[in-house]
């Protein structure tokens, strides 16, 4: 089996290098193992290792592993494309989503977020937190990836960060590979529509960089990073 706890700690060791040479606190930088394609025994024991947040891209997938490892205390990231039929399960199961670009998708995930909240109390108190949700832009303008194109966010950060239920955080990129001055234009765009948001203090992540580029995301800002293979190594299950 692949040494799950040597490959963490390398990722790590990584992070604290670019953060000593960016002048940041490594604290800043949230890692997300990203486990889709890989077993719920591996999720498991990567678990072990201290990873608390893992990020899926397949839902029935997901839901499953889910079940499986319902004893652990494990913070589940959506990044996958999301389909309006697929908007209950995404807001009853999931801490966050990466991939929101449409105003509909976010008024469901709202709408069902709330529908949860009604029987989700605790002595007469709520305890469901809001769903933390990104906007994926598709700041390289790939015909063949999702998100919004970079002059629809301005609009979208003003009407999704309105809606309750929710918790408007920031953006997050797939840029084309070998695009990494994408991140730094990803980073102005980001700064430049706070203003936008109903609650500002909410915006505050970068969903950017992966296992190949995330030395030059952290450079340019990321709080997020999503990182599958140099984890986990080859993927190992097939998709549901």
């Amino acid at each position: 089996m692949t040494d799950l706890t040597a490959n963490r700690q390398q990722v790590l060791n990584k992070i604290k290098n670019i953060c000593r040479d960016c002048e940041r606190s490594e604290d800043s930088i949230t890692l997300l193992a990203v486990s889709k394609m890989q077993s719920a025994e591996l999720v498991r024991a990567m678990h072990a290792t201290g990873q608390i947040q893992f990020a899926e891209n397949y839902l029935q997938e997901a839901l499953s592993k889910q079940n499986e490892l319902k004893d652990l205390p494990i913070e589940w990231h959506f990044i996958g494309q999301i389909q309006r039929n697929k908007t209950r399960d995404i807001a009853a199961h999931f801490a966050w989503v990466h991939g929101v670009d449409r105003l509909i998708i976010a008024q469901r995930l709202s709408q069902h977020r709330q529908a949860d909240h009604q029987a989700d109390f605790q002595d007469g108190h709520d305890v469901r937190e809001p769903l933390n949700i990104c906007i994926q832009v598709n700041i390289d303008r790939e015909e063949s990836k999702g998100g919004c194109l970079p002059e629809e966010l301005p609009e979208l950060v003003a009407a999704i960060s309105a809606l309750p239920n929710l918790a408007l955080r920031g953006v997050m990129v797939i840029p084309e590979a070998g695009h990494v001055d994408a991140f730094s234009r990803t980073r102005a765009l980001f700064k430049a529509v706070k203003a936008k948001h109903a609650n500002p203090a909410q915006w505050d992540t970068l969903s950017m960089g992966m296992s190949g580029d995330f030395a030059e995301a952290i450079a340019q800002g990321a709080t997020m990073i999503r990182v599958g293979t140099a984890l986990f190594g080859s993927r190992s299950i097939s998709v549901l």
